[in-house]
Parts: structure tokens; C-alpha cells; sequence
């Protein structure tokens, strides 16, 4: 089998654009990935697609390269994804962590963006590289997890997670025990030291609300054990001062450039 060599009349769209605006190749990639050019009137994105000398490649009049600014997706994650660099409320109810589950990453794409999003941003598919997370959260758990691109917004994360505070909404079955609420929010220890002091409340009669700091793994439903509860499912809905907000199981938003962790 012999691989069949592209035509030679057919050029890099780098190239191209290299040539057409005297600039240099890497000035010319950064924007075709900024989506301000067309080929035959359609935005390509990719540096590396080949074009025709006869296909129109037009860059856009008000291209620029200080919109090229990294970005935040907050993505509402489904149950059975693996999301972060580790686990901070336990893989399971127990802890462990799941096996072969899929990366949450995978479902960050176009076609799951929040059609309400509220930043104004276009989506473009340099938004879903080079992104990092730590945020982790339970294979198990839904809810928020944060990727980034901004290296300011990635060093705060790996910094402060251990301080911002998160909030989880936790549906539970079983009995609490007598003043349970009361040692939930404080008098409980975990792997045999005293937790400090957390805001728990419950949401309705079979969900309760933890807003807590430095989560350990296993911890929630450690805690919700030892007061007689079972944990069914836990959701994250806020780190620190960013809310999940009403992004659908599976789609996800821009952190908007106002929201700080």
C-alpha cells in the first residue's frame, strides 16, 4: 500500500496566510485558530488544512491578536466521569475510585456549550486545548469542575482549593440520629482527627446542603455515616465564589471575566 502525497499545488493555510499579510507563520496560526479566516467564505480554524490556489483565503478586518486571550469552562459533570488530578470528597461512597471511567474532558466541545451563555464568547476549538483542571470531584459526584487555559486562573486553583469554600448538595436515605444536624456542623472527626467547624443545612427532606473547606476523600459520606444517613449522590454547585449556576447536566459555560474564585 503506497500513501498517495498530497498535490503540491496545495499549501498550508499558514502558509497562505503568511504570505498574503507578510507576517510570520506562527502570527498567521494564531489567527486561523482566532477564527478570523475564511476560506471560500467559510472560517477555518485549523493552520494545517491545505487549500487550493484557487480557493479565496480572506482574513477578517478587525483580526487581532489581543483577543487571543486563554479562557475558563465551567463544566456541569455528569455522574460516572473522571474529572481532576485527584479526589477530594472520596471516589465513591466508600472512597475508591472508579476504574475505566471516561474523562469529563471529552465532553467539552462546541456542540455542548450553554446555548444561554451569558459571556458573549464565540466558541472556537483553540478554547479546548491545553486546558487544565483542579477542581477534582468523585467519579461518582456531579456537578462543577473547572478547566482552564489561564495560567493566573490555574495557579489560584492549585494554590487555594484547599481554602475556597464548596458547596455540595447531598440526597441521602435512612434516619439521622438525635442532634445529627447539630454534630454534622460540628463534633464529628474523620481518619481520627476532629473536623472543624462546617455549614450544614438541609435543602428538603432528603437533601442536605455542605458548604466545607478542604474536603478530604470520603469524608461527606463518612460524616453522613456516622449520623445514621447513606449518601445516594452528591453534587457540587459552587467553588469558592463561582457558582455552577443553570448549566444543564453534560454542557458548560465561560467563566465570564467579573467572576472570581
Amino acid at each position: 500500500m503506497t500513501l498517495q502525497k498530497p498535490d503540491p499545488s496545495h499549501i498550508r493555510l499558514a502558509k497562505r496566510v503568511a504570505e498574503q499579510l507578510s507576517c510570520s507563520r506562527s502570527t498567521a496560526e494564531q489567527f486561523i485558530e482566532g477564527g478570523f479566516v475564511s476560506v471560500d467564505g467559510r472560517v477555518e480554524e485549523a493552520p494545517g488544512a491545505r487549500v487550493r490556489p484557487d480557493q479565496a483565503v480572506t482574513v477578517a478586518s478587525d483580526a487581532s491578536l489581543l483577543e487571543l486571550t486563554p479562557v475558563t469552562l465551567l463544566l456541569h459533570k455528569p455522574a460516572g466521569f473522571e474529572a481532576g488530578l485527584g479526589l477530594p470528597q472520596g471516589g465513591n461512597a466508600h472512597g475508591s475510585r472508579s476504574q475505566g471511567a471516561a474523562q469529563a474532558i471529552t465532553l467539552l466541545s462546541s456542540a455542548s456549550h450553554l446555548a444561554e451563555d451569558a459571556s458573549g464568547i464565540r466558541v472556537l476549538q483553540r478554547h479546548f486545548k491545553q486546558l487544565e483542571c483542579f477542581t477534582p470531584l468523585p467519579t461518582e459526584a456531579s456537578g462543577l469542575v473547572v478547566y482552564t487555559q489561564d495560567k493566573r486562573i490555574a495557579r489560584k486553583l492549585a494554590e487555594d482549593i484547599e481554602s475556597l469554600e464548596q458547596e455540595c448538595i447531598v440526597e441521602v436515605a435512612g434516619d439521622i440520629a438525635p442532634n445529627g444536624l447539630q454534630r454534622l456542623c460540628h463534633g464529628l472527626s474523620f481518619n481520627g482527627r476532629p473536623l472543624p467547624p462546617i455549614k450544614v443545612s438541609w435543602q428538603n427532606e432528603t437533601k442536605l446542603r455542605f458548604a466545607l473547606k478542604g474536603i478530604r476523600p470520603g469524608q461527606i459520606p463518612a460524616m453522613c455515616e456516622a449520623v445514621g444517613l447513606r449518601v445516594l449522590a452528591i453534587k457540587r454547585i459552587r467553588i469558592g465564589r463561582v457558582p455552577l449556576a443553570k448549566v444543564p447536566e453534560g454542557q458548560w459555560r465561560y467563566l465570564q471575566p467579573w467572576e472570581k474564585f
